[in-house]
């Protein structure tokens, strides 16, 4: 039992630091306000659900319907047990919506990330990725035989020297987030299309926070800063703007798609997404599309959230994306201020380190297009209450 004893004082050793995660319990579905056991209704404030669409009528009649006309699931992976049209339907959606040419589904981005990297790299070749990547993508590079090198977040000048440290190698792959999820900042995609060109180079962006979310039309972050079009690859999410349910994928050339096909470790060991999943996204892709008024909120939003917090004093990270850090310092007054503006009915949660720097400390607020003013005047002013009471106010 040495094992259960050692993880039993670690975690002892984490309630008595303050930084022992909790879970809280909905007792529906997810939305601008949740219902919380115990607590009733809360402000959300720490979803990915930023376009409102997770209980969304449209997506909901959507998945139901699927169950009905194409049962739960297909109880085997796609190549063995074959593949339904609602899957292909879903992926020909992706890369249309991206300007691609075919997509590959996963159950997850975490999936698509894992099953990019050891696929299409061997020994001979080499991955720059950003230091600050999703843990995704680190554990997925971590699985390649490639030759690894990670440049400073969003550094161009250390781009460059980690590329011009894998001239020898075949192929070279760049990856970044779109979004990277602490921060919400973006990635310089401009100057990054032009240095994966100069070295000849293949760009590909996790765009899991940008995907419906930024952009005119929602098509994320290279639409957003003029780069639509031009980005090589992308893996996304399926399980943040587009419905907050579950699914990933791959999109990008035709070629490096059947290949993942054919070798993809994730994809050909794992059952497909189930129908309901994949009619419930097409559903919101289609609300995404034919309706820009959620992008448009969401950004109003956002802008409105992050002008008035600033200028009440909170040291919000600046940015547009609706992904607003509010910097503490110390992880376990984090946390504590995220359990007193649970009680102050605001539910944002409180990261410290190992998830983000340490010092570096945070409330990560998430705006969505559900928010009413109503909704983000009550979080401002808790937010600003609880930060004077906890001194982390701008003198």
């Amino acid at each position: 039992m040495s094992l259960v004893n050692t993880l039993s004082a670690e975690l002892r050793e984490m309630s008595v630091a303050g930084t022992l995660k909790r879970e809280l319990l909905l007792k529906g579905p997810q939305g601008a306000v949740v219902e919380v056991e115990g607590r009733g209704e809360v402000v959300m404030l720490t979803s990915n659900n930023y376009l409102g669409l997770a209980n969304h009528p449209a997506i909901v009649e959507a998945a139901e319907k699927a169950e009905r006309d194409f049962g739960y699931g297909l109880a085997s992976v796609r190549f063995i047990c074959g593949t339904q049209t609602i899957h292909q339907e879903l992926e020909r959606r992706i890369a249309k919506f991206f300007n691609t040419e075919d997509t590959i589904l996963y159950g997850s981005c975490w999936n698509a990330n894992e099953g990019l990297f050891q696929t299409v790299t061997t020994e001979a070749d080499a991955i720059v990725s950003d230091e600050l990547n999703h843990a995704s993508i680190i554990d997925g590079v971590r699985l390649a035989k490639a030759k690894k090198e990670r440049f400073k977040n969003r550094d161009l000048g250390d781009l460059r020297r980690a590329l011009e440290a894998t001239r020898e190698n075949r192929n070279r792959l760049i990856m970044t987030d779109g979004v990277f999820s602490m921060e919400g900042s973006l990635a310089p995609l401009p100057e990054m299309v032009e240095i994966a060109r100069e070295f000849s180079a293949f760009l590909v962006v996790d765009d899991s926070h940008g995907t419906g979310v930024l952009g005119r039309t929602g098509r994320g972050t290279a639409e957003e800063l003029g780069v639509f079009g031009k980005i090589d690859a992308y893996t996304s999410t399926l399980g943040k703007a587009l419905g907050g349910s579950h699914g990933g994928f791959t999109t990008g050339p035709k070629t490096l798609v059947d290949y993942l096909r054919q070798k993809s470790r994730p994809y050909l060991f794992s059952n497909t997404l189930p129908p309901a999943v994949v009619m419930g996204s097409i559903a919101a892709i289609d609300l995404v599309e034919r309706d820009p008024s959620f992008v448009t909120r969401l950004r109003e939003n956002t802008t409105y959230f992050r002008k008035q917090l600033t200028a009440k004093g909170v040291k919000v990270r600046e940015g547009i994306h609706p992904i607003v850090p509010v910097i503490i310092g110390d992880t376990a007054k984090a946390i504590s201020m995220s359990a007193e503006l649970l009680d102050r009915g605001i539910y944002v949660s409180g990261f410290g380190f190992p998830v983000v720097p340490q010092g570096q400390a945070r409330l990560r607020c998430q705006i969505s297009a559900a928010h009413t003013r109503e909704h983000l005047d009550r979080a401002i002013t808790a937010i600003t209450d609880v930060a004077g009471k906890f001194g982390v106010l701008a003198a």
